[in-house]
């Protein structure tokens, strides 16, 4: 414990300076809760669908519910049943045994219904496209809104493609 104490005594407590309020994501956040209750009036309900990804697109999406990033602060939020979804935000390739379970949640969705592709994988199949367990892109299975490309696309990226998404309805 002593140990301890000595070296925290010598070497100081590391710190570093908060963000700067100035980054490009802290300009489109006005505009961003505009889009949505222009389009819906209320909150933005999001269904997170994981058809089949290697986690990579879900770790950039939990770091949307970050202090930093703060989308329950802008009216949007992740909802546990597509029956409450305004949007269905698909990571992956689909695979067979999600097949189904995605067209489902997809007819349970109420319209007006917003599908995004998020992720290389749920755009183009990525590198499990010739997967014999695969059935493809998200575009093939349903009819997708936004496609945001990258792999894993960053936050930032993700909220430009649900921005774009609430602007196309």
């Amino acid at each position: 414990m002593w140990q301890l104490i000595r070296q925290f005594a010598r070497t100081g407590f590391p710190d570093e300076p908060a963000p700067s309020a100035e980054d490009a994501w802290h300009h489109e956040e006005r505009q961003i809760r505009q889009d949505i209750l222009a389009l819906l009036g209320r909150a933005l309900c999001i269904r997170q669908i994981d058809a089949g990804s290697c986690n990579g697109c879900e770790l950039e999406i939990h770091a949307l519910n970050n202090p930093y990033y703060n989308i329950e602060g802008l009216g949007i939020k992740f909802v546990a049943s597509p029956r409450h979804a305004d949007m269905l935000l698909v990571t992956g390739p689909v695979t067979l045994n999600m097949r189904a379970a995605m067209l489902a949640a997809y007819d349970a969705a109420p319209a007006p219904k917003l599908v995004v592709a998020a992720g290389e994988c749920a755009c183009t199949g990525g590198i499990f496209a010739e997967s014999y367990a695969v059935c493809g892109p998200v575009s093939s299975i349903l009819p997708v809104d936004v496609m945001i490309p990258g792999c894993p696309p960053p936050p930032v990226d993700l909220l430009r493609g649900i921005r774009t998404a609430c602007r196309a309805r």
